[in-house]
């Protein structure tokens, strides 16, 4: 038997299904579009399954969380998901046992709120500097969450990965892709795949990106972060580009923002500046019509595919003005949906957060730019 089958054999085996619900069998296949619309609006369980371990980046996914995202009018949480972190370095690339219960108890408390649970693969760095050392576990690891899933309702989605890109260029990550879909596709023929494109997800990606060809049921996604001088300011993990502060939205401002030192040494974040401080609205970098026109690109994608697409992530960074926040906000989601669009804000409850976890409160100009007062 090829090592390739014999592995999904073993798999089948070792790793046990989810048990919280009963098999499914037989099931209609599922239709993509609606798949895509159900997502409704969503957010990102962000900074806690996708650290290196859970806590160590300030957030534990609690029980009450659920409850408070489906009573806002939340229909979908993605949950990023650090399993490199969980597997074993050689063959056959086990996943911890512990930690598959735990994300077994993230979709249980996201099904039972009768919330749409979309889980990935977040932050396998080593995949993106050496993808052909990295290729088999990556394909191993997603036939053990296929096996563990496959009898789930279709409100559970698997996304294969978060924001492609480093040495994993298009051209391997569309070669990937591919056998890795067949992969799960050998396991798992019922759950809805998304799948997003090289150079980090984002719309000028989606050029680039060639799905599987006889694969219907999937879902393209992108993110959004423009302009990323005004969402990432202040973020610590970011370069020099991203330090200065008080740059609000839209441009131009009322009074002009100069980059700090550090940041004016990088020649497009100086232009950038000069246009942000003098440039008219319709001709500001930061601006509303920007944004039509990039989902606009990403709309004209998904018509010429005939693949739906939905928007998993966006959000500004807590050092912004919380105004200027709500404002780019709503209007980015506004956009997504005037498109059709379904979308997932970055994130629940860290630094982009909409609730705060310490006050036990949302943020209401971020929660009502997401869902309007008369919604929640």
């Amino acid at each position: 038997m090829p090592f390739h089958k014999l592995l999904i054999v073993v798999l089948l085996v070792a790793v046990p299904l989810m048990g919280c619900r009963a098999p499914i069998r037989p099931r209609v296949p599922l239709d993509a579009a609606a798949q895509a619309a159900r997502l409704g609006r969503g957010v990102n369980l962000g900074n806690a399954l996708e650290a290196p371990r859970e806590g160590e980046w300030g957030m534990v996914i609690q029980p009450e969380f659920f409850p408070l995202i489906a009573e806002a009018g939340f229909d979908t949480v993605r949950v990023p998901i650090r399993w490199s972190a969980h597997a074993l370095a050689d063959p056959p690339y086990t996943v911890d046992a512990a930690f598959f219960e735990r994300v077994d108890w993230v979709i249980e408390q996201s099904l039972d709120q009768n919330l749409n649970v979309v889980i990935n693969m977040h932050h396998y760095d080593e995949l993106f500097d050496a993808p052909d050392a990295h290729a088999d576990r990556f394909v191993a690891i997603w036939e053990q969450i296929a096996t563990r899933y496959v009898n789930q309702p279709d409100a559970l989605y698997f996304e294969l990965l978060n924001e492609p890109h480093g040495n994993l260029d298009p051209a391997k990550w569309n070669a990937l892709l591919l056998g890795t879909t067949e992969a799960i596709r050998a396991i798992d023929d019922y759950h809805t795949l998304v799948i997003g494109s090289a150079e980090w997800g984002g719309i000028t990606g989606l050029a680039h990106l060639v799905l599987p060809e006889n694969e219907t049921n999937l879902v393209a996604t992108f993110h959004y972060y423009d302009p990323f001088l005004f969402t990432h300011q202040g973020a610590e993990w970011t370069g020099p580009e991203t330090g200065t502060l008080g740059v609000t939205w839209p441009g131009p401002p009322a009074e002009a923002v100069e980059p700090v030192e550090a940041a004016s040494r990088v020649e497009w974040v100086r232009l950038w500046f000069l246009r942000y401080n003098q440039n008219p609205s319709s001709q500001n970098p930061a601006n509303a019509e920007d944004i039509d026109r990039a989902f606009d690109r990403a709309l004209a994608w998904s018509e010429a595919q005939g693949v739906p697409l939905w928007l998993g992530e966006f959000g500004a960074y807590s050092t912004a003005e919380m105004d200027s926040r709500a404002r780019w906000t709503a209007t980015v989601r506004e956009a997504a949906e005037v498109r059709g669009f379904s979308w997932a804000y970055w994130e629940f409850g860290a630094g982009f957060g909409v609730y705060d976890r310490d006050a036990g409160v949302w943020r209401e100009p971020l929660l009502t730019a997401l869902i309007p007062l008369q919604e929640n």
